[in-house]
């Protein structure tokens, strides 16, 4: 090919970005349609994307479990939050936390660091992806339960991951519980 590279159009990936597009303008039209379809394109085609290794599967019931369980938590911190802020006089306790998580995949670690982050009361700060570790701020670590209560919630979370987009195999080199 004479030292060029060519360049794929990856669809799904011009079709998420699209949909990214449209849900950012909050509008649904074909103008918005073929603009996030434009800007997908122009994505793919112009910025190098290492390709994703997908080995897993999509489990219907793992993936409920896994958006109820985020939805719950969501609400629950939200207004554990509110409470800390609102709360007259009280000085919230903040700490860095490290978590080593039991997948190696750059996706399952990708996934769990932000359905971390997006829960109200944590942050990821940093996602080491060679050790397969998350760095994360905790808001109130006593209101947390504890440096041990975060570790064992965020792996919690990873085995919902797992157990929803995971493959047999990913699931029990990783140690998920109910993994077959």
């Amino acid at each position: 090919m004479s030292g060029r590279v060519r360049r794929r159009v990856q669809p799904w990936t011009v079709a998420w970005l699209a949909a990214v597009w449209v849900l950012l303008w909050g509008d649904v039209s074909w103008a918005n349609v073929l603009a996030g379809v434009a800007v997908g394109l122009g994505v793919t085609l112009l910025f190098r994307m290492t390709p994703m290794d997908f080995r897993g599967r999509l489990h219907p019931w793992g993936l409920a479990v896994l958006v109820g369980r985020f939805l719950a938590d969501l609400v629950r911190a939200s207004a554990e939050v509110s409470w800390l802020a609102l709360r007259p006089g009280f000085t919230p306790r903040g700490a860095v936390i490290e978590v080593q998580l039991r997948s190696h995949s750059d996706l399952y670690l990708t996934l769990t660091a932000e359905l971390v982050s997006l829960v109200p009361g944590s942050l990821v700060v940093e996602a080491n992806r060679l050790t397969g570790r998350l760095y994360l701020h905790v808001l109130d670590l006593a209101h947390s339960g504890g440096a041990a209560a975060v570790r064992r919630h965020v792996l919690a979370q990873e085995s919902r991951v797992l157990r929803a987009l995971a493959s047999d195999e990913e699931q029990l080199a990783a140690s998920v519980e109910g993994a077959r």
